[in-house]
């Protein structure tokens, strides 16, 4: 459960951090980081910075992408909790 909050912590503060770099034109953090924080467990916090921020909402990618990495996330865990 701690490394889910502490994932999601760094998905939403990426999304937060990569739209203050956009803004301000410096080098920003590429797209495959942030979609990989979201695939080892931060989709939460990055689903939740991406609409806090108004970050890569009109990206399919991010749009699409994370809630259905959330959704398959959560699939493996109930598979997991009913199978054990």
């Amino acid at each position: 459960m701690i490394y889910i909050v502490i994932l999601s912590f760094l998905g939403f503060c990426s999304m937060g951090i990569d739209k203050w770099k956009a803004k301000h034109k410096k080098y920003r953090i590429s797209e495959k980081t942030l979609l990989l924080i979201g695939v080892f467990g931060g989709s939460i916090g990055s689903i939740l910075g991406m609409r806090f921020f108004h970050h890569k909402t009109l990206h399919k990618k991010f749009s699409l992408g994370l809630p259905l990495i959330l959704f398959c996330q959560l699939c493996l865990i109930v598979l997991y909790f009913f199978f054990i």
